[in-house]
């Protein structure tokens, strides 16, 4: 696996990894991988004739109060993962490598960028986006791959994607779960064992909702309903939100037929989860 560490080292290697028309996938990462992660990659395999990743914990996305310092990193873990995988080259610069001093140009998603995580985390799409945009400039992917899980982000890529014409197709590959539901995140790794074990009611919440929307549920209201009643089981929990939203523009819905997303974040401890399900259109 080929080490870039520079945005000019990267684009030489993906001009290079091009050559003959083979295309390219891009698995966007922070590190601190796990089986979601890899699983990203594997669908790369599957679509593309060459998979790139890149490890980058972005400063731009972390509010002044967030985790940027303490967030998990794990290189020479995530090099190997990443090599073991199959991945062909790896991009991994450093903060001033991205941002060289005097750098002001930042994408902003607009309103989009302030619903959901947006709401409670200021800026932290913009941040997003730039990074995203940054990326996508430099490797200049055919498809770029990203986790279900983090579905707002999703939301505001795919309308970046759209709006500022890059010829790549954004790819959501689905969650991956631990045995009792959870949703596998680098964050993970913050939660004790109590707290481990209360983060099930995050996907326990979800499960309860799809249940009734399978049954012919289609109130958006009686939805968001039970997946609060379900969050409340936990008095220690802290909400952020529980929310039935359209999964493109993140706007509450009044009733799901058409498709809808349910959107979970909570605090278990100190550490903020987020957890989320699609509801295909009824037939």
């Amino acid at each position: 696996m080929l080490l870039c560490l520079t945005p000019a080292e990267m684009q030489a290697a993906c001009r290079s990894l091009r050559a003959s028309g083979r295309t390219i996938g891009l698995v966007p990462t922070m590190g601190a991988l796990h089986a979601g992660h890899l699983s990203l990659v594997a669908a790369a395999q599957g679509q593309c004739d060459i998979v790139a990743a890149s490890i980058f914990v972005n400063p731009t996305q972390f509010g002044p109060t967030e985790d940027y310092a303490a967030y998990p990193r794990t290189f020479d873990e995530d090099f190997q993962k990443l090599a073991a995988a199959g991945v062909h080259a790896l991009f991994a610069p450093s903060a001033e490598g991205m941002y060289p001093p005097g750098t002001t140009t930042s994408v902003d998603p607009g309103e989009l960028g302030n619903r959901l995580d947006g709401a409670s985390r200021p800026g932290h799409f913009r941040g997003v986006a730039t990074i995203v945009a940054r990326l996508f400039h430099i490797v200049q992917p055919d498809r770029a791959y990203f986790g279900q899980k983090d579905a707002a982000q999703i939301a505001v890529l795919r309308r970046m994607v759209r709006d500022l014409n890059f010829p790549i197709h954004l790819v959501a590959c689905p969650i991956v779960r631990e045995p009792d539901g959870l949703a596998l995140s680098s964050r993970n790794r913050y939660l004790s064992i109590d707290e481990r074990r209360r983060a099930g009611v995050l996907s326990r919440a979800l499960a309860t909702a799809e249940s009734l929307a399978h049954n012919g549920e289609t109130s958006a209201e009686v939805l968001r309903a039970a997946l609060l009643a379900t969050l409340a089981t936990d008095p220690l929990l802290r909400l952020d939100y529980a929310a039935v939203v359209d999964p493109d523009t993140l706007l509450p819905l009044a009733e799901t037929s058409h498709g809808a997303l349910l959107a979970v974040a909570a605090w278990i401890g100190g550490t903020r989860l987020i957890d989320n399900l699609l509801l295909p259109p009824r037939a």
